[in-house]
Parts: structure tokens; sequence; C-alpha cells
């Protein structure tokens, strides 16, 4: 059933970049008015908003309706189609007024075919809405809607393993007796028992013994405020609300809680919306002391405003827990039950990686089959292949992906290029966002990284994403939360290596070892976006992969290029991809980049770390790579010259060392006072030389790491670092003392990894402006700061907070 659904979700968000870039300034100034007849651009817009509008109504027909499926197909490949032109043909433009000559011929005809194309996709995109009404397709605004029915009925008594959770929120109640309001939050993932938990508490007549007025509301995803208020006097007063003014509702609201201890259930809340939110509790201020209202959500922040906040962050369960889960819906006796079965049982609740959910599903899909044999079809299947009928997680999680912004679906379903359990870099993801365009425009003063961080947290805090357990750098998706992903994305993601083929369909493609040459030569290959090569060991190991030039030299629209291995990086294929945005060569055995890579004018990453032959980079990178942000350089000592007047002035972050050359003095960096992030990397490195940091005025974060024979590091080089907001050491196994009068004034978060000798910390006091000391796997240095009779308590007392090995001590 899988293959039958698709990323349809995936087209509203489409359409809007595309109307975007048909209405930018740049694009009316430098294409419509030299390229692109104006009325064509208005068939083209008026095209892609009646599109849009049912669009809407396709994505929530599209599952187990085949026809619907293909038409959302069709219409998401003819919106990538015309979003390549448009930009190739915006890029053109900015070549030609930076090189400031007349286009030859050879783009004028690729103009005038430019036109065919943009023609072929709006015919494409008005026959398919000629289609509606044989799909019954209808127009609709494009809104959230909710799944949901509120329950407050529990089918079993029976809750598992969640003694110690019950104890704690009863424990959370009582403390909140002294107060008018209190909101209590339980956080967790779709499926872990948010609502379970919160059905026991309502039901439990100990715990309401007191209770004037208990109401459950589920809010699900549209959290309108007036909507709910009207539903929390229908819960008060019989299911009788004949009141419609906001104002009017609140004024009743008020009366009937005034001096009532009240017990409010608001089930499965996404708004963090603070106006909302600052709206609807106002009557609830009136209510006896005890007055509490208590949410279920998937997000931390839901209910925040209040003064009285408490959140409470609901874990997996036990294997032994989610095995009684799914034994009591599987109907398995344990007095006489089958010992095959129950070990293939136990092995499936593995699989369940403790959500309650998931082994009441697969329980309750086994409770008529007592045959080995189809218990071990469960156990080597992936649950998330069965229809939404049969699985309820699938559409908890769909619930959970719809309720995201169209650029955090993109940005959701662009991982299923990452193997299962692949630990990814957040810094790294959200460069490959900012290349294939998923962020949303930067507000102002505002830089499109920090709408990359933003959506990343965003996702992370919604448990798309969690944290690696031994490094807080790295994350992965939830192996539920990866099938989604691939669920989702259809062919338009492909996973080469456990796909052999890819669909006429797939934009992005992520490999792990060599792609044949059939596959580089066919057709399918020449719309992709994204080749991007990931390592087959993870994050720890560099293998080699092959990646034949024939696809490259077929496709122009490619804007992340990542290599296994190359030899030679071709001065045609350089020439021809003006759309990259994201270049890797890291590893790889190239001797010169071509000066023709500076027509990449939108490149913004370029990786060339461990490139030991490389002997220099094009000339002009300096003046003809604006948009150049992020630079890794570690690892080239061969570079014996760089470009004319340095390295591109507007870097964001640049990575070096790996070697001696680099290393040793920085003095040539002396150019970049612009740059915000430097890393340096002393693996296989001397020590640095005194004097060896330039003066770097808008340096903010500075990290260092695996100087292996560093003994004592000299803070006082950091003082001409006046912006420093974040220094990282990490990694330096010998480092023994950190020596200097002070640290940068400016300074605001100190991290010290992985120093295992290290005891003590430069100065006699750290700067005031401190916010954060994060020490971890650092033996002396974290005993000393945990014991506050050390001297060095009297350099540390006054950061507000100090972590040794994620253990908060203060």
């Amino acid at each position: 059933m899988a293959e039958a659904l698709v990323v349809g979700a995936l087209v509203s968000g489409s359409i809007s970049l595309v109307l975007n870039r048909l209405i930018s300034p740049e694009f009316v100034n430098s294409v419509v008015s030299k390229k692109l007849d104006r009325k064509l651009v208005e068939r083209l817009k008026t095209a892609l908003l009646a599109a849009k509008a049912l669009a809407a109504d396709a994505e929530q027909k599209q599952f187990g309706n085949d026809s619907v499926r293909k038409w959302l197909d069709s219409l998401r490949d003819a919106l990538y189609t015309a979003d390549d032109l448009l930009d190739r043909a915006l890029i053109k433009a900015e070549i030609r007024k930076k090189v400031r000559l007349r286009l030859p011929l050879r783009l004028n005809l690729s103009a005038r075919e430019m036109v065919t194309k943009i023609n072929e996709v709006l015919k494409t995109i008005e026959d398919l809405q000629k289609l509606k009404d044989s799909l019954g397709l209808k127009e609709i605004p494009t809104g959230s809607s909710s799944w949901r029915t509120p329950s407050t009925s529990l089918e079993s008594g029976t809750v598992y393993g969640r003694d110690d959770d019950k104890q704690a929120l009863i424990k959370m109640l009582n403390d909140n007796n002294d107060h008018n309001l209190s909101v209590i939050s339980i956080v967790g993932m779709g499926g872990v028992g948010k609502t379970t938990l919160a059905q026991w508490l309502y039901n439990n007549k100990d715990l309401m013994d007191g209770v004037d007025l208990k109401v459950w509301i589920c809010v699900s995803e549209n959290f309108d405020v007036v909507e709910t208020t009207k539903n929390v006097i229908k819960g008060i007063n019989a299911g009788v609300c004949s009141l419609e003014s906001f104002d009017l509702l609140q004024q009743d609201l008020k009366e009937r809680l005034s001096e009532k201890k009240f017990f409010i259930v608001l089930d499965d809340v996404w708004s963090e919306d603070v106006d909302k939110w600052n709206s609807f509790v106002t009557p609830f201020q009136h209510g006896r002391k005890g007055g509490t209202i208590l949410v279920t959500t998937r997000k931390e922040n839901v209910g925040r405003v209040v003064q009285h906040y408490n959140s409470y962050t609901l874990k997996e369960l036990s294997d032994d827990y989610c095995w009684s889960i799914f034994a009591d819906n599987a109907s398995f006796p344990e007095s006489n039950g089958s010992s095959e079965l129950e070990g293939i049982g136990r092995k499936i609740v593995e699989r369940c990686d403790g959500l309650p959910l998931a082994a009441e599903t697969l329980g309750r899909l086994l409770r008529s089959k007592h045959d080995a044999g189809e218990w071990n079809k469960v156990l080597s299947s992936d649950i998330w292949q069965f229809s939404m009928t049969d699985s309820k997680i699938v559409p908890a999680l769909l619930i959970s992906y719809y309720h995201l912004p169209a650029h955090l679906k993109r940005c959701f379903v662009y991982c299923s290029l990452y193997p299962k359990d692949h630990e990814f870099d957040k810094g790294e993801l959200i460069l490959l966002w900012m290349a294939e365009d998923f962020l949303r425009p930067p507000r102002t003063g505002e830089t499109l990284e920090e709408v990359g961080c933003e959506c990343f947290d965003h996702l992370a805090s919604r448990l798309f994403f969690k944290r690696v357990q031994y490094n807080e750098k790295y994350f992965v998706m939830h192996d539920l939360m990866h099938d989604l992903a691939t669920f989702l994305a259809g062919d338009l993601c492909c996973r080469f290596g456990e796909k052999e083929e890819m669909s006429i369909l797939t934009r992005h493609l992520s490999y792990n070892h060599s792609i044949p040459e059939k596959i580089c030569s066919s057709s399918k290959s020449e719309s992709l976006r994204t080749l991007l090569y990931i390592n087959h060991g993870g994050r720890f190991w560099k293998a080699r992969a092959t990646l034949p030039c024939d696809i490259l030299s077929k496709n122009k629209y490619l804007r992340v290029l990542s290599f296994g291995t190359l030899n030679i990086f071709p001065d045609s294929i350089a020439k021809k991809l003006i759309q990259l945005r994201y270049l890797d060569l890291s590893c790889s055995a190239v001797k010169i980049l071509p000066e023709s890579l500076c027509n990449m004018c939108n490149l913004q990453t370029l990786k060339l770390e461990g490139c030991s032959k490389l002997t220099m980079l094009p000339n002009g990178m300096n003046t003809l790579l604006p948009n150049l942000q992020y630079l890794d350089i570690r690892g080239c000592p061969n570079i014996c010259r760089l470009p004319e007047g340095g390295l591109p002035p507007n870097l964001k972050e640049l990575r070096v060392g790996k070697c001696e050359e680099q290393v040793r003095g920085l003095s040539w960096l002396g150019n970049l006072d612009n740059l915000p992030h430097l890393f340096i990397d002393g693996s296989n490195c001397p020590n640095p030389e005194v004097g060896w940091l330039p003066r770097l005025p808008s340096l903010t974060t500075l990290r260092i790491w695996g100087f292996d024979y560093l003994q004592t590091l000299d803070c006082n080089e950091l003082l001409c670092l006046t912006s420093l907001q974040q220094l990282h050491i990490s990694d330096c196994p010998n480092l023994k003392n950190m020596e200097g009068e002070k640290l940068p004034s400016s300074l605001q978060q100190l991290h010290i990894s992985g120093c295992h000798k290290l005891e003590n910390i430069a100065g006699e006091k750290l700067p005031p402006s401190l916010l954060l000391l994060q020490i971890y796997g650092c033996h002396f240095l974290g005993e000393h700061c945990k014991n506050k009779h050390q001297q060095i308590w009297s350099k540390i007392s006054h950061i507000p907070t100090i972590q040794v090995n994620g253990i908060q001590i203060l």
C-alpha cells in the first residue's frame, strides 16, 4: 500500500516557491523584461494559483486514489521543471550582467528553448486543471483539519510501566494547589502514551476529589481560541453554548469558573502562539486555588506563557512493559502461551522502540493468529508498509507531518536521502537545505543560516530528529520517522544502493557505492537536482564510490553535487553546472579546480577536505563567488597559492587544518574581516606558533580541536578576537594548562570536551559575560568544577549554567 502513497503534500509548497520566484524583483527586472513575454508569465501565475487551490484537496484524497496520486505526481514534476528553468534563466542573466557582455547567439537560442519549455509546463498544468471534475477535486483554502475524536474512556484499566510517571504528575498537581491557575504539559512523541496517561489522571477518583469542574477537550491541529473556549463552556454546561462573541464567551466562562477548582484537559495541542494562549487563559485566572489545565502535546513550549507552568516529558517504555502491552492486545496467555511465539513476539516488541501505540497495534494485528510463520512475517516486515487502516501509527505521524509549514515538509522529506540510523550534523543538513532552496525567505535582519537553524530546531522539538546520546553535535531520525520520510518521498528521493533503479520522477539521489554506467546514461538522470554521496560506514568512515562524469554531462540542473572519488573536475562540466549551490569534492584526487568553477555564481558551499593533491584554488573566486559562505580546505597541504585578493570576503564559516602548512600561522586569513565562524582542526599538526591567530573582528565562534601534542594553550592569543562569543576546545588529549590573564570579555559560552589531562582554566576569573560553561569527558577539570571547595570555584561561581558530563551543576 505504501507504494500507492506519495509526496503530494509537497506540491503546495512547490507552487508557492515558483510563484515567489516569478514575482521577485530580480526575476522581473532581469528575465521577464528581456526574455519572457509578460502575457506568458501572467498565464503561468494564473495556472499556478488555480492548481494551488486544487492541490490542498488532492493531497487529502490521494490516499487510496491512484488517479489523484498520479495527478499530483504530474503536477509536482511540472513544478520542478518550471523552477529549474526560471532559476537557470535568472542565473544566466546575472552572469551576463557580471561579465558585461552581450548575450551570445548560443544563449539566445537557449532563451527561445526556455520559452518553449515554459509553454510545455504551462500546458501540462492547464491540462491537469481540466481534470478536476473527473477526479472530484474541489478548490478549498489551505489549512489544517482535525482527525481526532475526543475520548476520555480507556478500553483497559491497565496502564503499563507508568507508575513513576503517575507519581511525578500527581506531585506536580499537588504542588500547584496554592495557585489559581497552573498549566502542566505532558510532552512526548506520537504514540508514546500521553493521552492514555492524561485519561488515567482524568478518571482517577481520588485525584479528582475536591475538583468542582472537569472538562476534556481535543484541540488537535487548529487551536481556534473562540471555538476552544466555546467547547470548554459546552463541557461545563452539558453541551450547550449559544454565545458567539468572544468577549461574551470569555465573560461567561469567567463567571462559571469563579471560585471553582477546575481540571481542564486540552488533548493534542500544537499551537505555541503566545497571543492565542494569553487570550485563552484569561478567564481561568479567576478560579479557586488548585485550578489546572493539563495539556498533551508534542511541542515543548505549548502553554509556557502561564506563570506557573510545568512540563513533563514522557519517555519510551521498556521492552518488558511493551511486551505486556503487546501480549495483552494479542490475547497471548502468559501461563500456557507458546514459547516459540513469545520468542518471536519479544523480538517484534524490540522494534517498537518503547512506543506503547506500536506495541498495541502489532499485538492487535496478531490477535487471531497463532502460527509462528505469521508472526515471523511481521517480524521481518516494515510495519510502516501496512495500510493506514491496519496501522494506527502512520496516521498519527502523518498528522504530525501535515501540521508542518510547507517549507518544513520539504526539509523533513529530504532527509529520506539518509540511510536508516545515519548520524548527521545539524550544520551540514542546514547547508543542504539552503542549497536546495527549501527554507523560507529570511525576515529583515535575519540570515538564511538562522532560518535554517530555526527550521532544524522546530523539527527537533517536534521529535522528527533526536540527538545522538553520546555526541550532542549529531542527530539521528527515529526508525519510524525515517520510514515516514521515505514513505512520503515516494519516487522524488532515491537512496541508490537500496534501490537499484530510479524513477523518471526522481529529483534527489543519494548513493554510497558506485553508480552503474547504465544509470548515468539514462534519460532519467537528466532532471536530477541532487547527487549526494553519503558515507556507507557513517560519519567516521570514508568509503570510495565512483560517479561517472557521464551523469554530469547530461545534467545541467544540479544544485547539490557530492563525489565519493574523482581524479579530474572537467572544465566543460564546471561551465554547465551554473545552478550548483553545494559542491563536495572531499578526499578526491583533484589537482586543479578550473576557473570556470567561478561561473557557479550561486555556489554557497565548497568542501575540499582531504584533497591532498590540490595545488591551487580558482583565481577569480575572491570576486566571482559572492555567495560562497562555507569553505572547508582541511587536509590540503599542497595548495601553493591563494586566489588573488585572498579568500572570498563574505565567508560565514571556514574550516582549516589537518596539515602543518595551514595551522602553523593563520596570517593568510587576514582579509576575512566579516568571518563569523572559524574551525581549526589540529589533527596531524604541530603546536601552533606564537601570534598564530590574526585579528578577525567579526569572529563569534572559534572551535579548536584535535591537537594531539598541545600541552599548553596560551589564551592571551584569543584576546584579539574582540567579538568572540563561543569558544570550543575539544579532543586535545595532552592539554594540561590553559594559560593567560583572561579570556575575551565578549565570551558567552565555553565548551571543553575530550581534554582528559586538563585541570584548570585561564585567568583569575572567567569573564562576567559568560553564561554557559560546558565540560564533557575532562576527568580532572570536571571533578574540580563540581567541588565548590576547589580553587577553580572562585573563577566560575558567577556563571549561570555549568554542566559537567551533561549534568547541570548550576
